[in-house]
């Protein structure tokens, strides 16, 4: 084998893996920006909404807004919570819906796009209240 050929071959792999990685890295600012715009205008105002009605339920819940997310959050149990983040560690940056609850000592936790292949730019409110309210029913399901 010509050495030529193989440092051709190599070098263009390397070449390849760095357009990959740049693509990559415009991909996830980009969809970093819209999340931030999303959060703010969608989905804390859904969550804010939930929270709200779960109260009037008798079920307490409040929401916080740590970095890059909102979490609704069980008042009961600090355990309990429904997170909204986005996850750019993917090849197309999906906002996920991550669920946790405690029941004794069992342990439950859920990871699920708020709506599979769908770009941040293309989520509605009415896409973080589906989600959110089929999340919430792991919750209160005691």
């Amino acid at each position: 084998m010509e050495t030529s050929d193989v440092r051709k071959r190599v070098k263009d792999a390397l070449e390849r893996v760095k357009r990959t990685h740049a693509e990559r890295r415009t991909r996830n600012t980009q969809a970093s920006a819209a999340f931030e715009v999303f959060l703010q205008r969608s989905a804390i105002p859904v969550f804010q909404q939930v929270a709200s009605a779960l109260k009037a339920e008798g079920y307490p819940f409040v929401v916080n807004t740590p970095a890059a997310s909102v979490r609704l959050l069980s008042e009961k149990s600090s355990s309990d919570y429904v997170d909204l983040h986005l996850e750019t560690a993917v090849a197309v940056p999906q906002v996920m819906l991550e669920t946790q609850s405690v029941r004794g000592r069992e342990l439950r936790k859920e990871e699920r796009p708020v709506k599979p292949g769908t770009l941040v730019e293309h989520l509605t409110e009415q896409d973080v209240l589906d989600a959110l309210v089929e999340a919430i029913e792991t919750l209160i399901d005691r």
